[in-house]
């Protein structure tokens, strides 16, 4: 038996996930969460075999959530299911850790397909994010992309801002200075060739960066 846990904010997913799960015999969920503190408790107490986890956590983001959760627990499973574009976020997760990326709007059947493959010690990738690959082997368009020069905190400071979030509202949920802040929005502006966070906000939509 596939033991799963879900860590997803929204409850109507949760259970929308849960319900998909249900008609499997060989996989059950065995705990569900919505933050990443919460995922942290239930994976020290609880063993699980593979995890589904959303990128878009209240308190900590998703790969900031994903490096401490292989620090804790280097050899269990993690498979994103994110509302966000593979094309812009797959790579950093799988970077960081993670064994497959799905999009929330996949078919059950491929949800199915990537659990029972990612708990086998596995990995799990769409075609489409494949072909990514080999672009980014051939040094092709996402290479070419001026925020994939960014480093992971850049790249989350930058998805932020474009959230309309402060430079005070930043500094809180990161556990950071605003002065630091303001010294990753700089080297960001320098990065992209912007101006101001109004050109990161349009630059961000252009992109589909943000949901």
């Amino acid at each position: 038996m596939i033991s799963v846990l879900i860590v997803d904010d929204h409850a109507v997913i949760r259970q929308g996930i849960k319900d998909i799960i249900s008609e499997e015999a060989d996989i059950k969920v065995t705990g569900e969460c919505a933050t990443a503190q919460d995922m942290f408790h239930l994976i020290k107490s609880n063993d699980y075999d593979i995890v589904l986890l959303d990128i878009n956590l209240p308190q900590m983001n998703g790969i900031d959530a994903l490096k401490l959760l292989k620090n804790l627990k280097p050899n269990l499973p993690v498979l994103i299911l994110s509302v966000y574009s593979e094309e812009h976020y797959a790579m950093r997760m799988l970077r960081a850790g993670a064994s497959g990326y799905l999009s929330k709007d996949c078919s059950p059947d491929e949800i199915i397909a990537a659990i029972r493959k990612v708990a086998k010690g596995g990995s799990y990738i769409t075609t489409y994010l494949a072909e990514k690959i080999v672009d980014i082997i051939h040094l092709k368009s996402i290479k070419e992309m001026p925020h994939a020069s960014l480093s992971d905190r850049e790249f989350q400071i930058l998805c932020m801002i474009a959230k309309s979030k402060t430079p005070q509202q930043i500094s809180d949920e990161l556990s950071l200075s605003v002065k630091t802040i303001s010294t990753y929005r700089a080297r960001i502006l320098k990065k992209l060739a912007l101006k101001n966070s109004t050109e990161i906000m349009r630059y961000a939509m252009e992109n589909h960066l943000i949901g």
